[in-house]
C-alpha cells in the first residue's frame, strides 16, 4: 500500500511539472510568436464594388421612366415598386399634410377593387402593399413571394393608373390624420419639434409638420388628393425599382407594358429654396406648458442638404457632438458628467433643400439654463479650444465606415440607397466610394465643417414648459417670447 501510494505522489508530481512546462512553453510561444486570432484588430472592411454588376440593370424606357432591377434568387421573395422624385416639399404650406393623406387613401381602393378588396386580395396573397410619402419623394411597394409576380405587378399597375380616392374613404383617412394630429398635441417631444419648424421656416413648408395641421387637413378635398398624385404622375420624374428572385429583362419587359405609354408631360416645381440663414440672430422662445416638470429644450439653426459636398465632414463633426448616442461629447457632458438629463442627440434633417440641425433634450425645469450653458459650450468648444483631433477622428471615421455595413445587409437596402441616389441626382457609384471618402476626411475638413455649420451664436433655443419658472433662467441668452402650444 506504502509503495502504490508513493507512485501515485511521483505521478502527480510529474503531471503536475508537465504543466507547468506546458504553460510555460504556451506563454513563450504567445511572447514571441502569431498572437491568437482573437487578439488581433478586424480586419478592415472589405472594399470595391457594393453590388456586383452582373445583378444590378439599369436603364430607361423611350418615355423617361428609369427602371432599377437588383437580382438575388436565395429567397423566393420579390419587392417591386415606383418612386415619384415628388414629396411633402412640393406642396404649399396652406396644403400642408396632403402628401400623407395621399398616401393614406391610395391604399384604400384602385381599379375594380374598393378598399375592403384589396386589402383582401393582399392579404391572400401574402403580400403587401404601402404607399408612403417623404419631403421629396412619393412612392407604391409591393412585397410577396416571386411567383405571384404577376399579381404583384397587376395590383402596382391598379394603385398607381387607377387610384379611386373615394370620397368615404377620403374623409374617413382625413379624419384619423386629424385625430392622431390632435393626439400628437400631448407629446411634449412632437410639441417642441413643431415649434421649433415653425420659429426656423416661418411661410416655408417646412414650417409645418409633414403631417400637417388640423387647419390645413380641412381645406383639402377628394379632388385635392387626386390632383396631386396626377400631377406627379410623370414619366421623367418616376423610378421603377425591382429586388429578388426575379429575371431583370422580365421585369422591364412588365414595365414597358404597363406604363411605357404614359403619356410625358411638365415636372411640378419641387420644394421652393429654403432661407440660407435662419434664424438671422438668436430667438429664445418659451412654449408655455405650466403642467410640466420636465422641459423639452432643442437648439436649432439651418442645416444642409442631402447633396451637400460638405456631408461626409459634416456628419463626422456631428457624430462627435451630438450623433453619435453615448459616444459623442454632449451625452458625456450633459447625461454622464452632470446628471442633467437621460438623453441628448444632435442631427442634420437630410433634404432636397437645407432641412433644420437641432439638438434635443430634456430636464427638470430648475436645470433648464444649466443644460443650456453646458449645449452652448459644447458647440463653442468643439469649433474652437476644444476642436476635434486625430484619435477621436479615427474613432468616427471607424464609426461611420462599419455604420455604413451594417446599412447595407439586405438586397432591399442596397436598392433603396441606389434608388435614393437617383432621386438626388447623385454619381452611381457613391455607394462603392463611400468608405474611402471617409477615411480621406482630413482633420482640417472637420474643423472647416465646424466653422461653417454649426453656429451657436445665432441658435434659436426653444424651451417646452412653464413660462413662469423659465423666463427669468433665460435671461441674458436673447429677448425671450412666450407664446402658446
Amino acid at each position: 500500500m506504502r509503495s502504490q501510494s508513493k507512485t501515485s505522489i511521483r505521478s502527480s508530481a510529474l503531471a503536475i511539472a508537465l504543466a507547468v512546462v506546458l504553460v510555460s512553453f504556451l506563454s513563450a510561444c504567445s511572447l514571441f510568436g502569431p498572437k491568437p486570432a482573437w487578439e488581433e484588430p478586424p480586419p478592415p472592411p472589405a472594399e470595391g464594388a457594393i453590388v456586383a454588376a452582373d445583378d444590378l440593370t439599369r436603364t430607361k424606357l423611350a418615355n423617361g421612366i428609369e427602371i432599377l432591377v437588383l437580382e438575388d434568387h436565395r429567397l423566393p421573395r420579390a419587392s417591386i415598386g415606383l418612386t415619384l422624385r415628388r414629396g411633402a416639399g412640393s406642396v404649399p404650406p396652406e396644403h400642408a399634410g396632403l402628401a400623407e393623406l395621399v398616401s393614406e387613401v391610395m391604399q384604400r381602393g384602385a381599379g375594380d377593387r374598393d378598399a375592403l378588396a384589396l386589402a383582401r386580395v393582399v392579404e391572400d396573397a401574402g403580400a403587401s402593399l404601402g404607399v408612403s410619402a417623404g419631403w421629396d419623394t412619393t412612392g407604391i411597394s409591393m412585397r410577396g413571394l416571386s411567383s405571384d409576380r404577376a399579381l404583384l405587378f397587376s395590383i402596382l399597375e391598379d394603385v398607381a393608373l387607377r387610384p379611386r380616392f373615394d370620397a368615404t374613404e377620403f374623409e374617413k383617412a382625413r379624419s384619423e390624420q386629424v385625430a392622431g394630429i390632435q393626439g400628437a398635441l400631448d407629446d411634449p417631444a412632437t410639441l417642441v419639434r413643431w415649434h421649433t419648424l415653425k420659429v426656423l421656416y416661418p411661410g416655408h413648408r417646412y414650417g409645418l409638420p409633414i403631417t400637417g395641421t388640423a387647419e390645413t387637413l380641412g381645406q383639402l378635398t377628394a379632388a385635392t388628393a387626386r390632383r396631386y398624385w396626377t400631377d406627379r404622375l410623370v414619366p421623367s420624374s418616376m423610378i421603377f425599382w425591382a429586388v429578388g428572385d426575379l429575371d431583370a429583362d422580365e421585369v422591364v419587359a412588365e414595365v414597358r407594358s404597363r406604363f411605357g405609354s404614359l403619356a410625358e408631360a411638365a415636372e411640378i416645381p419641387g420644394t421652393p429654396p429654403t432661407p440660407k440663414q435662419t434664424p438671422e440672430k438668436r430667438r429664445v422662445v418659451i412654449v408655455d406648458k405650466p403642467d410640466l416638470g420636465q422641459a423639452r429644450i432643442v437648439l436649432a439653426h439651418e442645416g444642409i442638404a442631402r447633396t451637400e459636398k460638405q456631408r461626409i465632414p459634416v456628419d463626422l463633426m456631428n457624430d462627435a457632438l451630438g450623433g453619435s448616442g453615448f459616444s459623442s461629447r454632449l451625452m458625456i457632458t450633459v447625461r454622464s458628467d452632470a446628471g442633467l438629463t437621460y438623453g441628448i442627440g444632435s442631427g442634420y434633417a437630410l433634404r432636397s433643400e437645407p432641412g433644420p440641425f437641432s439638438i434635443s433634450t430634456f430636464t427638470r425645469v430648475p436645470e433648464v439654463r444649466r443644460v443650456i450653458d453646458l449645449v452652448l459650450g459644447e458647440m463653442e468648444a468643439i469649433r474652437g479650444d476644444r476642436a476635434i483631433e486625430e484619435e477621436e477622428l479615427a474613432k468616427f471615421v471607424s464609426y461611420n465606415v462599419g455604420r455604413f455595413g451594417l446599412s447595407l445587409e439586405t438586397s432591399e437596402a442596397v436598392l433603396g440607397s441606389l434608388v435614393d441616389l437617383r432621386v438626388h441626382g447623385l454619381p452611381d457609384d457613391s455607394l462603392d466610394t463611400f468608405r474611402g471618402r471617409v477615411r480621406e476626411t482630413t482633420l482640417a475638413d472637420v474643423a472647416e465643417a465646424s466653422q461653417t455649420r454649426l453656429h451657436p451664436d445665432r441658435a434659436a433655443i426653444i424651451v417646452l414648459g412653464p413660462a413662469d419658472q423659465l423666463a427669468s433662467q433665460l435671461e441674458g441668452l436673447g429677448e425671450v417670447e412666450i407664446v402658446e402650444p
